[in-house]
């Protein structure tokens, strides 16, 4: 039987399914979808200004809620308190379903036919080296979170093991504690942030989209109606309350050195809010005087002195057990790692008070910070491969973060152990931080740098948070107005207070309780768009020429054997009917061709070579170029905070 008509044969037993289209199948531009190169958001043309729906009705939400904070925070709590309750006994199992998923899809897509996609063009370098992307990722992880949590999380496992596990103070708490630690600190927030990174890198850098949550949702469902309006709004409230709370706790924390610094332990309200307001200031000074390089400026020395930190303890404490329990608290982490991911409400009431008390309120803290920290990656990420991409953004600032918790909480536990005052667990996490470095070394002059450190975290993180979300109020805006990026910025201090009002004596509760009703919903939000980044990826042009390929390569190396045995060359050739690489594939369906047709500004087709770069009515980038912002006093990003650190290091690329 000839090759003919083998092939015959095959094309009626229905081994081949064919996708019929006209011979002179069009596509936009004359460009197929499997050779778009991918378009950057620069290149297309859009109208940025006030979302007045999504900032008109968020506003509204925000202020009302600040308003009823300030004036009545008892009935705040009583009511955020049982909404808590019902929430987290209903759906507390959404949070660890999401956490868990999120890492292995994570993990899967780096390593699947999904990962040599480009989260930028094909032809797109990096825009940073390797040590400076590095680097960058280092000042991401880093945060509030290390100096407040680092001692006394760890101390607290040690001393109060989670429900069911192992007896407190003795060596296997040691290691529980290093553990549930890195489970609450490690890979899971990370995948978080990477999914939510990875996706607007893909959406901005690859797909030309504006930078706004709505548009990762593009391929389900369309960024302008009704459903992408509610998830930009989901977006900003979950910003808002996420960032409210690392506010909330570098004001305990600043204020609990002031308490030490005049002699006392107690820290007052009117101390606290002290300590916001004038932080605030500091806040608005930095959003509005355009003194962007000095705030990059202060975040370098930043970084630098919690690496100090960092180092001083490792060296001044019990450095012996801390070199040992580094690699065993790791392994520890990583041999129970899907255990602590099993714990929920069905261990009993002891176990449900544990999550709402730690897990719950990290899961929703990593999820209500994941638009902010995602839109961050995403920009220092352009021109990375997605499995390059995933690896470095969770395993480095795991590592870091795994690092400074061993650090800090392995010395505290030492102290604890052998019976110095202020670690018997009495203390409150504010405290613990304090008390760690006053048995060090250096105590008289620790109190003043660990404040500095803490008030810029706070300043930086307000500035680079407030534009995001001006951003996203915007139309996905990247120089948001100045005025927006204040007015988000004051809503965060105020929600900040109302945290802290509501917790009253135990202001860390208000924290707690109010971040993980924000984020509720939001997690809804998250589980679709793992569902749309996927899709998303499908529909590549790189995915497509690798389907092409595999059908390409499959279909000849049989013809060849059937044809020629051992002695054949593959050639690309006109196929028959039916028969090519993409028979089964239609390659002219609107989600594949639809999101590189090139529009004006009104959304109005326009030709585009994508040979030369022209567009068919003569428009120019060019002509749409503003002077630098930055120049005119322009809002500062959290990419532009770190800058000096990529040009710094530049030469190491």
């Amino acid at each position: 039987m000839t090759g003919e008509s083998k092939n015959e044969q095959r094309r009626l037993s229905g081994d081949f399914m064919r996708v019929k289209r006209t011979p002179a199948a069009k596509y936009p531009d004359n460009m197929h979808p499997g050779l778009v190169p991918g378009i950057a958001i620069e290149e297309n043309r859009y109208r940025f200004g006030i979302d007045k729906v999504v900032f008109g009705v968020t506003a509204v939400a925000i202020l009302a809620f600040v308003a009823w904070g300030v004036t009545n925070p008892q009935q705040v709590a009583a009511v955020s308190g049982d909404m808590l309750t019902w929430g987290l006994r209903h759906f507390g199992w959404l949070f660890n379903v999401l956490l868990i998923v999120c890492v292995v899809l994570m993990v899967v897509l780096a390593f699947s036919r999904f990962g040599d996609i480009k989260l930028g063009k094909d032809d797109e370098k990096p825009e940073f080296s390797f040590f400076s992307w590095v680097s960058m990722m280092f000042a991401a992880g880093i945060g509030v979170g290390i100096f407040f949590f680092g001692p006394s999380e760890p101390l607290h496992m040690y001393l109060n093991p989670p429900p069911l596990t192992v007896e407190p103070g003795t060596e296997e708490a040691l290691h529980q504690a290093m553990a549930q630690a890195g489970f609450h600190w490690g890979v899971n927030p990370w995948a978080m942030y990477t999914l939510v990174g990875g996706a607007m890198a893909y959406s901005c850098y690859r797909r030309g989209r504006p930078t706004l949550m709505s548009s990762l949702f593009t391929p389900i469902t369309k960024r302008s109606g009704t459903t992408g309006t509610i998830i930009d709004i989901l977006a900003i409230v979950a910003t808002l309350f996420g960032t409210a709370a690392s506010l909330g706790i570098s004001t305990l924390q600043i204020g609990q050195g002031i308490a030490i610094i005049r002699g006392g332990d107690e820290t007052s309200m009117g101390i606290l809010l002290t300590v916001m307001g004038v932080l605030t200031i500091g806040f608005v000074i930095s959003a509005v005087s355009g003194v962007g390089k000095g705030i990059r400026i202060l975040s370098n020395i930043n970084i630098s002195f919690t690496f100090l930190a960092i180092l001083f303890v490792f060296v001044a404490g019990p450095t012996l057990l801390l070199v040992n329990l580094l690699p065993s608290g790791a392994l520890s982490y990583i041999d129970g790692f899907f255990d602590m991911a099993s714990r929920s409400p069905s261990w009993g009431e002891e176990t449900l008070e544990f999550q709402t008390d730690w897990t719950a309120f990290y899961w929703a803290w990593w999820i209500a910070w994941a638009p902010f920290v995602g839109m961050f990656i995403a920009k220092i990420s352009r021109g990375r491969t997605l499995r390059q991409f995933v690896t470095v953004s969770i395993l480095v600032p795991t590592f870091v973060l795994i690092l400074a918790f061993t650090v800090f909480g392995g010395t505290a536990i030492t102290f604890s152990r052998d019976g110095v005052d202020g670690f018997d667990g009495t203390a409150t996490p504010e405290q613990v931080l304090f008390n760690m470095f006053g048995e060090l070394p250096l105590a008289s002059i620790t109190p003043f740098i660990l404040m500095g450190i803490l008030s810029v975290f706070f300043i930086t993180s307000a500035d680079s948070a407030s534009v995001v979300m001006g951003s996203m109020s915007s139309k996905g805006d990247p120089e948001p107005n100045k005025l927006v990026v204040v007015f988000w910025g004051l809503c965060m201090m105020g929600i900040a207070v109302v945290m802290l009002l509501t917790g009253g004596e135990d202001a860390l509760s208000g924290l707690q309780s109010l971040t993980i009703l924000s984020a509720m919903p939001f997690s809804i939000v998250i589980l679709v768009l793992m569902y749309s980044f996927v899709r998303d990826l499908s529909t590549d042009p790189i995915a497509i020429r690798n389907s092409y390929a595999r059908n390409a390569v499959k279909s000849a190396v049989i013809r060849g054997l059937e044809e020629y045995g051992d002695d054949f060359e593959l050639a690309v050739e006109p196929a028959e009917d039916g028969m090519g690489a993409g028979a089964t594939f239609d390659s002219t369906a609107d989600d594949l061709t639809e999101w590189y047709r090139r529009t004006d500004e009104e959304g109005k087709p326009v030709g585009y070579d994508y040979e030369t770069g022209e567009w068919s009515d003569g428009y120019s980038a060019d002509q749409d170029n503003d002077a630098d912002p930055k120049a005119e006093g322009g809002s500062t990003s959290i990419t532009e905070m770190y800058q000096d650190t990529a040009v710094d290091n530049q030469e190491e690329k």
